[in-house]
């Protein structure tokens, strides 16, 4: 059984699309899989069972792209081919089932959407493997019965990141004497990209308690580090679905996105949202509000600590 699974370019996307492949894995036992996906994503599917490749799908002029993953494809008979990005792919080279992403269900949870391709209700859950060995070394860096906080304070568009004074002032309530993770260490994670984007909150927290995530590296360390926190909160962003795939506790910061589209997945997430609508925010940004934080000013750092305690004492042991 060999099995094709063309998903996205973006991190996000991709997390949100593994719940489907994990149901796949376990309705057909043993199946080998070739993953097709953007460079940002590819280290996601290193530890998943049945993995045979990944295939980087790197933009070309001309849909040259599609093109060469074809050429990659052509020679073998796939027995499922998954195509997420709704491209021709599957109607050229030799297979069994096609499931082809083309149609749209903007009211529905991604997670729900992709779930309707093979008819799973309720859909499946994404699902980040992670291997013994990377566990082992989340685990040597984050030791002990020390808590950790994970905050994501960059998106790859600065005006949805929350102001980074108020990430700040959040994780020193937080983790101040008396507070929910009093003492915790706290991970900071970015992409090398966003480094300076997030150097002033770097800055902010003491240097024996900061676990600095934001110079590169493979995803599923930090998803391995992130399992080990007691909460996550971060702006919309594809580390927010990474941290609800491994099952931490996330809260996503939302403005100008949907968190009924694309809000953290999971009975341990929840998302909070500016006062204005997405769409508000959307005609604001057209009206150049398009500085770092400029469509998140209305979401309070009080609004944020509240979501962020009540969901650390919902999931508190009885």
């Amino acid at each position: 059984m060999r099995i094709l699974f063309v998903t996205a370019t973006r991190i996000g996307d991709c997390v949100l699309s593994t719940g489907l492949l994990d149901a796949l894995l376990d309705q057909n036992p043993g199946a080998r899989v070739t993953v097709a996906c953007g460079a940002p994503a590819a280290s996601l599917f290193a530890d998943m069972p049945g993995l045979d490749r990944v295939i980087v799908l790197r933009k070309r002029r001309y849909l040259g792209h599609w093109i060469a993953l074809w050429r990659e494809v052509v020679g073998t008979r796939w027995d499922i081919a998954v195509d997420l990005r709704g491209s021709l792919t599957t109607s050229l080279i030799r297979r069994g089932v096609a499931l082809v992403d083309r149609r749209r269900f903007p009211d529905l949870h991604r997670v729900a959407e992709l779930g309707r391709l093979i008819d799973i209700a309720p859909p499946p859950p994404p699902r980040i493997w992670l291997s013994a060995a990377r566990e082992a070394r989340a685990a040597a860096l984050l030791p002990g019965d020390t808590p950790v906080l994970a905050l994501a304070p960059a998106s790859n568009w600065p005006p949805k990141s929350w102001p980074l004074d108020r990430f700040a002032a959040l994780a020193r309530s937080l983790t101040a004497p008396g507070a929910p993770l009093a003492g915790a260490r706290i991970i900071v994670a970015a992409a090398p990209t966003e480094r300076a984007q997030v150097a002033p909150l770097l800055a902010e927290i003491p240097r024996d308690r900061l676990v600095d995530m934001t110079g590169g590296g493979d995803l599923l360390d930090v998803a391995a580090c992130f399992a080990r926190a007691r909460l996550f909160v971060g702006n919309d962003s594809g580390l927010m679905h990474l941290a609800a795939a491994v099952g931490v506790p996330t809260l996503g910061l939302f403005g100008p996105s949907r968190e009924t589209r694309y809000g953290p997945w999971g009975p341990r997430s929840r998302a909070v949202r500016t006062k204005e609508s997405f769409e508000e925010l959307l005609e604001r940004a057209r009206g150049g509000a398009r500085g770092p934080g400029a469509l998140m000013e209305s979401l309070s750092g009080e609004v944020v600590e509240a979501a962020a305690r009540d969901l650390l004492a919902s999931d508190a042991p009885q």
